[in-house]
C-alpha cells in the first residue's frame, strides 16, 4: 500500500500538468464553438450575403480569443517546464498575429469588393493597391511573427534590413514595377476594365476583363486569354479602343483600286445618262453650269476640244460615292466625311472612303461597310469604271482564247 501512495505522489505532478492542459484546452475548444458556432451564426443575417470575405474575416477574428485563452491560460498550468511554457505561449501569440492579419486581408478584400459594385469601380479601379496594403500587412505580420518566436523585439529585425535592401529590391523588383505601373495607369485614366485594347508585342486584342497589381488579363476576341505584366502597358506602346466606343461612331478607311486604262472624260450623252443618278444630279447640275461658264470666259471661240474642261468618269464617281455616304442612314455626318484620291501605283488608282458608322457594335459596323463597297464595286462599271486586280489563271485563259 505504501508503495502504491509513492508511486501517487511520484506522478501527482504529471496528472496535475496533464489535467491543466487538458482544461486549458477543452476551455479554447469551447470558446472556439461558442464564437463561431453561435455568435457567428447569430450574426449571419447582418453578414452581406453577396459575398463570403466578411464572414471569413469575422472567422479569423474570432480564432484570436482561444488563442488568448492559450497564451494567458498556459501561465495557470502546474508544474509545467519553463522551456515548454515559453515556447506555448510564443507559438499562441505568433498565431494570433497571423490570425489578425488574415481578418485584415480578408477585410480589405471585403472592402475591394464593396467598391467594385460602385459604378466609379470601372474608371478607378483600387484592386492594385488593396494587393499592395495586403502585402505590407502580411510582410509586417511575418517579422512580427519572428520576432515573437525568436523573442527579440521587431525593431532588430527591421534595423537588419537595411543591409538586404539591395536583396529585396532585387526579389521585389516585379511588385515595385507593376506598383508604379498601377499608380499611373489609375491616375491618367489610361486603362479600365472593359476597354478593348490591341498590344501586338503581346498577343493582346480584345476586352480588360481584370486589373490587378501584377498582371492585367485580356480576353481576346478567340476567347483566349491573354495575361499582360501591369507595368508593360506602361513602358510598351498599345492601342485603346475606348475613345471609339465612347464617341459613339467608328472609322471607315478603306479604297478602291480602279484600273488607269478606264479612266477618261464624259461625253455630254454620258453626262446626261448619269443624272438618272438622283444624289447625284445636283453635281451634274451644277458642275455643267461651272464648266460651261468657264468654257465660254476662256476658251474664247475655241472650239479644240483638248483645251476644254470636261468631266472624268473617274470624278464623278467620287463625287457619287461623297453623295452616297451623305445619303447612307448609318453614316454619321458629325465626323470626318471625305472621299480622296491617293497616289496611282502599279498596282491602279486607289478611291480611299475616310467617314464614320453612327455605331461602334463590332458586327454592325462590319455590315454596314461590306453594304458600302458591295454598293460601290458593282456600281463602278455604270461610270465605265473596273476596279484592278493582279492577274488571275482566268485572265490569262481567256486572253490566249481570243488569239
Amino acid at each position: 500500500m505504501q508503495q502504491i501512495l509513492d508511486l501517487f505522489s511520484q506522478q501527482a505532478p504529471l496528472v496535475q500538468t496533464f489535467v491543466g492542459l487538458t482544461l486549458l484546452g477543452l476551455a479554447a475548444v469551447a470558446a472556439n464553438f461558442f464564437l463561431k458556432r453561435v455568435i457567428l451564426r447569430l450574426a449571419a443575417p447582418y453578414i452581406d450575403p453577396n459575398t463570403t470575405t466578411d464572414d471569413k474575416a469575422a472567422a479569423w477574428a474570432a480564432t484570436i480569443v482561444p488563442l488568448l485563452i492559450v497564451s494567458r491560460g498556459i501561465e495557470l498550468v502546474p508544474n509545467l517546464a519553463d522551456d515548454i511554457r515559453t515556447l506555448i505561449t510564443h507559438a499562441a501569440q505568433a498565431a494570433i498575429v497571423v490570425s489578425l492579419a488574415m481578418a485584415v486581408v480578408r477585410l480589405l478584400a471585403y472592402g475591394n469588393e464593396l467598391y467594385d459594385r460602385l459604378p466609379t469601380s470601372k474608371n478607378r479601379p483600387i484592386k492594385g493597391f488593396v494587393q499592395v496594403a495586403k502585402i505590407l500587412v502580411l510582410c509586417g505580420a511575418a517579422i512580427i511573427v519572428i520576432s515573437v518566436l525568436i523573442d527579440e523585439s521587431p525593431l532588430l529585425l527591421l534595423s537588419g534590413l537595411g543591409a538586404i535592401t539591395a536583396v529585396l529590391l532585387l526579389v521585389f523588383k516585379d511588385t515595385i514595377l507593376s506598383l508604379v505601373a498601377s499608380v499611373q495607369l489609375t491616375t491618367n485614366d489610361m486603362l479600365r476594365v472593359g476597354d478593348w485594347i490591341t498590344m501586338p508585342s503581346m498577343n493582346a486584342d480584345g476586352d480588360v476583363i481584370d486589373i490587378s497589381l501584377h498582371t492585367v488579363k485580356v480576353q481576346n476576341f478567340d476567347k483566349t486569354i491573354v495575361t499582360v505584366p501591369t507595368h508593360k502597358l506602361v513602358s510598351d506602346s498599345y492601342a485603346n479602343w475606348r475613345g471609339m466606343a465612347e464617341s459613339g461612331g467608328r472609322r471607315i478607311k478603306r479604297s478602291i483600286t480602279l484600273d488607269h486604262n478606264m479612266i477618261r472624260f464624259l461625253s455630254d450623252e454620258e453626262v446626261e445618262d448619269l443624272k438618272k443618278f438622283k444624289i447625284l444630279e445636283p453635281y451634274l447640275t451644277a458642275k455643267a453650269v461651272e464648266v460651261a461658264k468657264w468654257n465660254a470666259e476662256e476658251l474664247k471661240g475655241d472650239d479644240a476640244p483638248v483645251n476644254a474642261r470636261r468631266l472624268t468618269n473617274v470624278g464623278t464617281f467620287r463625287a457619287y460615292i461623297l453623295a452616297y455616304l451623305k445619303w447612307h442612314p448609318r453614316i454619321n455626318e458629325n465626323f470626318t466625311l471625305l472621299v480622296r484620291q491617293l497616289a496611282p501605283s502599279s498596282e491602279g488608282l486607289p478611291i480611299e472612303l475616310y467617314c464614320f458608322t453612327d455605331t461602334t457594335v463590332w458586327h454592325e459596323y462590319e455590315g454596314i461597310q461590306g453594304d458600302i463597297f458591295d454598293h460601290l464595286l458593282a456600281i463602278a462599271p455604270e461610270f465605265g469604271l473596273r476596279t484592278f486586280q493582279q492577274p488571275s489563271g482566268l485572265d490569262f485563259s481567256n486572253g490566249l482564247t481570243g488569239l
